[in-house]
Parts: C-alpha cells; structure tokens; sequence
C-alpha cells in the first residue's frame, strides 16, 4: 500500500472520529443534577446501541397515571465492564433507577444506577460517572 493511500486512510478515520466526538455532550449540558429522582417502573424498551444505551420505563404516580420516561446510560462497551450485556434489562421486567432529570424538565433522565428485580444495582457508565459511583455494587 503506498504512502498516499495510507495518509487518506488515517486522514479519513480522524475525520470520521473526531465528529463523533465533537457531537458528543457532557452530562451538564443535558441534565441537571439537582434535579435527582429515583423511579421504580417496567421496562417497556431497551436500544442497546452507541453512542449511549437507552431504556424506556412505565412510572406510575400516586393518581394512577403512567408516563414513559427515557433513561440514557453510557456507550454498550463501557457497560459490559460493569456487569451488563445486551440481554441485561428485559421488557415487562420492573426496575428502580436512580439518577438525574434532562434539564428540559421531560420524562428523560440520565440514570446512574439501576436497580435489577435480583435486587443487584449496577452502575451505568453515565457520563455523570466517578470512579466511586461507576463499579457494579
């Protein structure tokens, strides 16, 4: 392969990366962590997908009423290091998440930890992660 192929080729993965990384948002453009909550609802969704893995809960309030929220957790690859697999969550299956409302106020929140029906709680690469809150517990 000659040189000018091999300089296109790196030139052209750093171009492609590099706007990923640019697209990419820090979790205090997006949430707002004052804003804590803890939800125990069924799941109704999962995208296991990058950039960032989503699930879909049913949250019931105290009147009956029920309101899908949205939950992101961190990149697939960065949750299999903390104990989950694409099979993890699974539809109809209840759940309680704790984390941190999208700062728009919407039924969208960035979950630092799930807690499993076993009653395992693990931790979800969130980009509100530290070292101390990002280990399966």
């Amino acid at each position: 392969m000659g040189n000018a192929l091999r300089f296109g080729l790196v030139a052209l993965g750093i171009a492609i990366t590099s706007g990923s990384a640019y697209a990419h948002h820090s979790f205090a453009a997006e949430y707002d962590d004052k804003q804590q909550f803890k939800l125990t609802g069924a799941i109704t969704k999962v995208d296991w997908s990058n950039p960032h893995v989503y699930f879909y809960i049913d949250v019931e309030d105290d009147k009956g009423n029920v309101t899908n929220w949205a939950m992101e957790m961190g990149a697939p690859g960065a949750l299999r290091g903390r104990g989950w697999d694409k099979n993890t969550l699974k539809i109809g299956e209840v759940v309680t998440v704790e984390g941190a409302r999208a700062k728009t106020g919407g039924f969208h929140g960035n979950a630092r930890s799930v807690t499993l029906p076993s009653g395992q709680a693990l931790g979800t690469a969130s980009s509100r992660d530290t070292p101390s809150t990002s280990q399966t517990k």
